[in-house]
């Protein structure tokens, strides 16, 4: 999940709530405004009634009952009725509402003096009237607050669709406002993306503002001079030990050369010479491979991106091993879209290295001094070059270290070599956005290199 997404997540959820619970406390609130608002008018109601019934002397009941009759409209389904001391009931009004009570609830409103409650729909109000302290009354009033829960409701509808629009709006605003404010980042996400070795003198762009993206962006420049520093003096002193070294090594090469040449040698001596000998090729190729490593991905590589044919790649690399190696052979074919002109763009001279390394280990590890090699081109605009040789297993542990730097399988105890050539193909190939993959099947090392045709190299 985007970092985007995770703020505007975690700030519309956290408004949520606290809209929520705000909504709770509202409709909580009005519901207890409402139960006591409506107590206090049944509370009113009941003592006018037992005022018109005990206070008023020449006021009968039946009286009393007409004008319960034309004030019955002021409240909805309304029924009161008048207890006395013994507990008897002495008035009931003429509606046919009814109120639901027991001895314990009037007993319980002598001790209280009040009560309210809810019954299904209905309030019930309680109220215990003592008349001039000569006589006890109990009455109870029910009426339903129809207008009150009207309102209520409502408030529960308006407060629920609020919450749910008012939710959906946050939501939304609040992702298109977080994506707006972090556009910046994405700027830095795709221009951090772009740079590469050859590019570490990228500057992003600096404005004036002190908010943390236009901190971690001055950060992140400062740090990106300091990472090109030292990449420049890093390839700077393998480049120049690289020369350095190649001098006095090829002298020692050459009058190595001429010694043993000379003759007159024991064979103990010529056998030591020979070694010293191997020793100095091996020095001089590690040497070659560093200055090599060193030069990959600098700017005149990248100057010298062209269409090449891969098949001429191919066999150049093989006349070159076969110099050195003439009982080399190698089975070439090629398979698939035979009309394809196998162009790549790609340069030259550092694929040839690649396909000789290949070479040489074709022929160090291989049980007949063969390869086979094959082209394919598919469906998916990519090239494929398979090389296959017979040879001796490796375990899987040494396959996964392959194309790591000085590593040496144990199948090369006896061969001469840096353990670079691997490593560096697969930095060419990397270089060319281009895969090779190792894989073995019935003792033979297969190393398939894929091309993207479709695809310019960097």
């Amino acid at each position: 999940m985007t970092l985007k997404r995770k703020i505007a997540i975690n700030i519309s959820i956290a408004f949520s709530i606290l809209y929520g619970i705000s909504a709770l406390l509202i409709y909580i609130s009005f519901s207890t405004f409402r139960k006591e608002e409506f107590m206090n008018r049944l509370e009113e109601k009941a003592q006018t009634t037992t005022k018109l019934l005990f206070e008023v002397k020449e006021l009968d009941r039946a009286l009393l009952k007409l004008i319960d009759q034309n004030t019955i409209n002021k409240l909805y389904n309304e029924k009161t009725l008048v207890f006395d001391h013994d507990y008897q009931l002495i008035y009931s009004s003429i509606d046919d509402a009814s109120i639901k009570w027991n001895l314990e609830d009037l007993k319980n409103l002598k001790a209280n003096k009040k009560f309210f409650k809810t019954d299904h729909e209905k309030d019930v109000f309680g109220i215990f009237y003592d008349f001039e302290g000569t006589a006890d009354y109990y009455v109870l009033i029910a009426a339903e607050d129809k207008y009150g829960n009207t309102q209520l409701h409502f408030l529960l509808e308006i407060l629920i669709i609020s919450f749910i629009l008012g939710t959906a709006l946050v939501w939304f605003s609040t992702y298109f406002f977080i994506r707006k404010q972090l556009t910046p980042l994405d700027d830095f996400e795709k221009l951090i993306t772009d740079i590469s070795a050859n590019r570490l003198n990228t500057q992003l762009a600096e404005t004036a503002k002190d908010d943390e993206i236009n901190l971690l962006t001055k950060a992140f420049n400062k740090m990106l001079v300091r990472i090109e520093n030292s990449f420049s003096a890093q390839k700077e002193f393998t480049s120049n030990a690289s020369h350095e070294l190649r001098t006095p090594i090829s002298r020692l090469t050459l009058q190595l050369d001429n010694l043993i040449q000379q003759g007159n040698h024991s064979e103990t001596v010529l056998q030591y010479l020979k070694s010293m000998q191997n020793d100095l090729n091996q020095l001089g190729d590690l040497i070659n491979s560093l200055l090599l490593l060193s030069k990959i991905n600098s700017p005149e590589t990248e100057n010298s991106l062209k269409k090449e044919r891969i098949d001429q790649i191919i066999f150049e690399a093989f006349d070159e091993v076969k110099k050195a190696q003439p009982d080399f052979q190698m089975n070439f074919e090629i398979t698939g879209n035979t009309d394809s002109d196998l162009e790549i763009h790609g340069i030259k001279s550092l694929l040839e290295i690649v396909f000789a390394n290949l070479f040489r280990n074709a022929y160090y590890y291989s049980n007949d001094k063969k390869a086979t090699v094959s082209i394919e081109e598919n469906d998916q605009n990519q090239i494929i070059v398979t090389i296959i040789n017979d040879g001796e297993k490796i375990s899987p542990e040494e396959q996964h270290k392959l194309f790591l730097p000085f590593v040496r399988g144990t199948n090369a105890a006896q061969i001469h070599g840096s353990g670079l050539g691997l490593r560096i193909a697969k930095r060419i190939l990397d270089y060319h956005k281009s895969t090779i993959v190792y894989s073995e099947e019935n003792n033979q090392h297969q190393f398939q290199i894929t091309f993207d045709i479709s695809l310019k190299t960097k």
